[in-house]
């Protein structure tokens, strides 16, 4: 984290707000966005929303673009970018909200890129801190947006919206449907989802070229323990060698199918692209060498888990388990 100070950059000033503003169906990035462009979040309609998602961990950005949508004088569009579209962005006055790799038990997070440093060869992120802004090696940060395959969100008003209209946004509609599918699957309606997504790539010639659109097709199969989730990850990481979740995504499938080579395999692949973006997938991996007889590797892997998520639950277990 750097302060304001000096900085020979395109950037963008950004309102602080506090983090505690950070809401499942309305996250702090959408907030500061909103903000931004000089609208106060619709409290009455977040708290509305929210009632429905009481126990659920993490953000629900579809609820999130809905507000700002049809409450605020807001438009949206979520798509696959660059680094050229991000500094186009930037240049022409919008903050960006992009996906990056999270770190512990946080698989992937959201946030703003608001400029960038071309003599420090650095990206300008939004951190919500009195003068302060994150600076990231350009090279690091398209090498872990790369994992989630440059998913970008613009947010702006309409009328600025509508000077964007003929710029290409690479999978818009489907990365839209990818959301929808996504609430669907959070509030048990797999059937649902699913059929959302098969309309949407019979309709959309790009879309089952979409990365992001067959992810949320495969994880739902996959949770169903359905074997027709393998395509559709080997499709995900041969559009994309270095979408993490396809990974980890066929690691979990194998496992589930105690086809523990398999599962070590895809684990280790994971690991290879980002060791420390996702600490509980140690654990994971310790239980595939633990299932073949290999506790030596099976104790470094958790080890490793324990590195990463040092307040897990089961730390107590895992230690018995680490000692014996």
């Amino acid at each position: 984290m750097f302060k304001n100070e000096d900085i020979d950059a395109h950037q963008i000033s950004l309102p602080l707000v506090n983090k505690n503003e950070d809401k499942t169906v309305f996250p702090l990035v959408l907030n500061v966005i909103s903000r931004f462009w000089g609208e106060e979040p619709p409290k009455t309609e977040i708290e509305t929303r929210s009632t429905s998602y009481k126990n659920y961990k993490g953000s629900i950005f579809i609820e999130g673009l809905e507000i700002i949508e049809k409450k605020l004088n807001l438009s949206s569009i979520i798509y696959r970018g660059s680094l050229d579209d991000l500094k186009k962005r930037i240049d022409q006055g919008i903050p960006c909200i992009v996906i990056l790799p999270g770190i512990a038990e946080t698989i992937q997070f959201a946030t703003i890129v608001c400029g960038y440093d071309e003599n420090e060869k650095r990206i300008i992120t939004y951190v919500p801190e009195p003068d302060s802004f994150g600076a990231i090696p350009i090279e690091k940060f398209v090498k872990e947006w790369e994992q989630d395959d440059f998913l970008t969100m613009v947010v702006c008003p309409a009328d600025v919206m509508n000077m964007l209209k003929n710029d290409s946004f690479p999978f818009s509609h489907s990365n839209r449907v990818a959301l929808e599918a996504e609430r669907l699957r959070i509030m048990g309606k797999d059937t649902e989802a699913l059929s959302l997504i098969q309309k949407t790539i019979d309709r959309y010639d790009d879309a089952s070229e979409n990365p992001q659109l067959l992810l949320m097709l495969a994880s739902i199969l996959n949770e169903n323990v359905d074997a027709k989730c393998i395509e559709y990850y080997k499709k995900i990481i041969e559009i994309n060698p270095k979408f993490y979740l396809a990974y980890r995504g066929l690691g979990n499938y194998y496992l589930k199918k105690r086809d523990y080579s398999a599962s070590n395999m895809y684990y280790n692949e994971a690991i290879k692209i980002s060791p420390t973006r996702y600490g509980p997938i140690y654990k994971n991996l310790g239980l595939t060498y633990m299932n073949v007889g290999d506790n030596v590797s099976a104790k470094e892997s958790f080890k490793k888990y324990l590195e990463q998520v040092p307040e897990a639950r089961d730390r107590e277990s895992i230690l018995e388990f680490i000692h014996s």
